[in-house]
């Protein structure tokens, strides 16, 4: 019996069934996955269809408890705007011109981390992984909090991918040590981002830990740095970036300095791709 012949044997899709009837299932956001890459010179268009056309489903939205995703690119006059020079994140702090983030369900972690890892030795096996691109920020995340502007109303976080926001910024803080990661949540969730987010563009931050990759990650993902102290916020924007950088966004590592607790890596706007075409491939430059 062949592998493929395997997987669809009447008793193992039983198994479907069976899992399908235990474990967490709710609606609200519990995980989630961002990843920013940067295409190698010159593979830029090849990188967005096999991302598009493949990858994007076969590597993302079809597998289990992974219910939203969406892609963002930074054209070059954004990468331009993201500070600070001397960053952790990405070096250069342009780096990274794509990122996807996916939602996953609370609960789901190990289980979907399971999958992922088997589809993707699998991908590359059968040559479905596009090898000319460098992984700058790849982390799966816990969800630590989300800070909404105009509190009940407007959409939830869970629905931040399926709506059309025409703008994120991606901000990268570490706390000064492991201890003090919680207090730096508290004043971000209590003080910063409810005094940053009135009046701004920006309907809802939602606040993200990483987590450590498995051991059986693909080699070509590193692995994950800052975990204890680092924390990942994601900004949604009803409006481009570009329109109020200067505004609202482009001293987000002020307050943050000020306040002892510490000291942001990387903030970095993009605007959403159009599923299914090249569009911004030939600004990334």
């Amino acid at each position: 019996m062949t592998e493929d012949a395997t997987y669809t044997d009447e008793t193992l899709s039983r198994t479907y069934a069976e899992l399908a009837a235990v474990g967490p299932y709710g609606a609200d956001l519990g995980h989630a996955l961002i990843t920013m890459v940067e295409p190698h010179p010159g593979q830029e268009r090849q990188y967005n269809r096999w991302y598009e056309d493949d990858h994007f489903i076969a590597g993302a939205m079809a597998m289990p408890w992974m219910y939203a995703g969406r892609r963002w690119v930074a054209t070059r006059d954004l990468q331009l705007l993201r500070y600070p020079a001397a960053s952790s994140v990405a070096q250069p702090v342009t780096a990274g011109c794509y990122i996807s983030v996916y939602w996953m369900t609370a609960g789901r972690y190990d289980d979907h981390m399971r999958w992922t890892v088997s589809i993707n030795k699998r991908l590359n096996r059968d040559h479905r992984v596009f090898q000319e691109r460098t992984h700058v920020f790849t982390a799966f995340q816990d969800h630590a909090v989300t800070v909404y502007r105009d509190g009940d109303h407007g959409p939830r976080d869970i629905h931040a991918l399926d709506h059309p926001y025409a703008g994120l910024i991606v901000q990268v803080i570490d706390s000064n040590s492991p201890d003090q990661r919680g207090e730096l949540l508290a004043w971000l969730r209590d003080d910063h981002l409810p005094k940053r987010l009135a009046g701004s563009t920006a309907a809802l931050v939602t606040v993200f830990a990483p987590t450590p990759l498995p051991l059986d990650r693909m080699t070509y993902v590193k692995q994950v740095e800052g975990v204890g102290t680092r924390l990942t916020l994601l900004w949604f924007l009803e409006d481009d970036p570009r329109g109020n950088w200067r505004d609202h966004f482009a001293d987000l590592d002020t307050a943050v300095a000020a306040s002892g607790l510490g000291e942001v890596q990387f903030v970095a706007p993009f605007i959403p791709t159009v599923p299914g075409t090249d569009r911004y491939v030939d600004e990334l430059r």
